[in-house]
């Protein structure tokens, strides 16, 4: 990409989704303008936004704080087009691209995403042609790269690249605590991407913020490791030390988060064994600690007079620890739950307590998992 590969450009890329908000809700652009000069001074050029992030706000407040103030040879600039919040049609969706164009007033655009690919949106970025006329626009010399941002199983990922081979990059949802998730599948999808050599720009690399502050046992861990580090460096050093990564966005909210991020990202060193190391054993103590230890026997489904799929929660409970209230964890639970009882409608009749051979706790657990049926009433 622009001659340079993956492993030499400035890992570290300013994601704009979350930004600094004044008290009336509207973005703080002052302090963006001040996240960006620190950002570039310290040697960063990507920056990521969206037709859809804060209702067009976030490629505005881009405009004013990158694109008006400095020389465009000094930053590249990603958003992405989507076919289906809010399901416009075929021709409201390519009107998108204009209207970024406008919002931005970055002239073009290095980057482009078709976004948030997923199992239930693929067929309408085919149906409307998106891949195409995106391809229309850079031969126009309107996108330098262009490619998609994922979040579905590496069976999705893996038809999508075969069927559109001439993609120039992908945008996936890659962490550490992820890595063996059956929901996110971080491990695996980094895989396909591999295996059909495309650059990779990881997002999420922090789980929404959810890895800046781990269990207290991943915490304790780091902080002996490295009493100076933050625990989101350890989750953004992981995710830029993965081979073929170009970039890694992280979507920060204050100055504060762009001073940490670039203390250890400017002068940037890949893990060490050592480390390495470290942050695989951060990844058993969430995946062991927190999890619930189920072996799906179902002896206590059997008696159970609300009819709930106890086994079939606490999976879907285990493969979103560390944040339940995704709308992953709530399409899953739902479907696990289809027809049968929810976690909320257990009568602590204690019989699936005696039935247990691990000897869990079942009833208090399945109040942990009532979280996942918030927003579904």
């Amino acid at each position: 990409m622009h001659g340079h590969s993956a492993e030499e450009m400035f890992k570290l890329g300013f994601g704009l989704m979350r930004l600094p908000k004044l008290a009336d809700g509207s973005i703080d652009v002052e302090q963006v303008k001040e996240m960006a000069d620190l950002f570039l001074k310290g040697g960063g050029t990507y920056f990521d936004t969206a037709y859809v992030y804060d209702n067009g706000a976030s490629e505005e407040a881009f405009r004013k704080a990158v694109v008006e103030r400095h020389p465009r040879e000094s930053f590249t600039v990603c958003t992405k087009m989507n076919a289906w919040l809010g399901h416009p049609d075929k021709e409201t969706t390519r009107k998108q691209f204009g209207i970024s164009l406008d919002r931005t007033g970055a002239g073009f655009f290095d980057f482009y995403l078709l976004h948030a690919l997923q199992a239930d949106n693929i067929d309408i970025y085919e149906k409307y042609g998106l891949w195409d006329f995106v391809k229309e626009q850079r031969d126009k010399g309107l996108i330098k790269h262009w490619g998609f941002s994922f979040h579905s199983t590496p069976e999705d990922l893996e038809k999508l690249l075969t069927k559109h081979p001439d993609v120039d990059f992908v945008q996936l949802q890659i962490n550490y605590a992820d890595w063996n998730s059956s929901s996110v599948h971080s491990g695996d999808i980094y895989k396909v991407a591999r295996d059909h050599n495309k650059p990779i720009v990881i997002m999420e690399p922090v789980k929404g913020g959810t890895l800046a502050k781990p269990p207290k046992k991943v915490e304790e861990l780091f902080r002996a490791a490295d009493p100076k580090a933050s625990c989101a460096s350890w989750a953004i050093r992981f995710a830029a030390s993965l081979p073929g990564v170009m970039t890694v966005l992280s979507g920060m909210s204050n100055v504060e988060q762009m001073k940490d991020n670039l203390s250890y990202m400017s002068g940037f060193k890949p893990l060490s064994e050592g480390e390495n190391a470290i942050v695989l054993r951060a990844r058993s103590i969430i995946e062991n600690d927190i999890s619930i230890p189920c072996t799906a026997c179902h002896y206590c489904t059997d008696g159970c007079p609300m009819q709930i799929p106890i086994p079939e929660i606490f999976k879907v409970y285990n493969s979103n620890l560390l944040s339940r209230k995704n709308p992953r964890a709530r399409k899953a639970y739902i479907a696990a739950t289809e027809g049968k009882g929810k976690a909320s409608e257990c009568v602590h009749c204690g019989q699936c307590e005696g039935a247990c051979p691990q000897q869990l706790p079942i009833m208090s657990l399945l109040e942990e998992c009532v979280d996942m049926e918030s927003g579904m009433m």
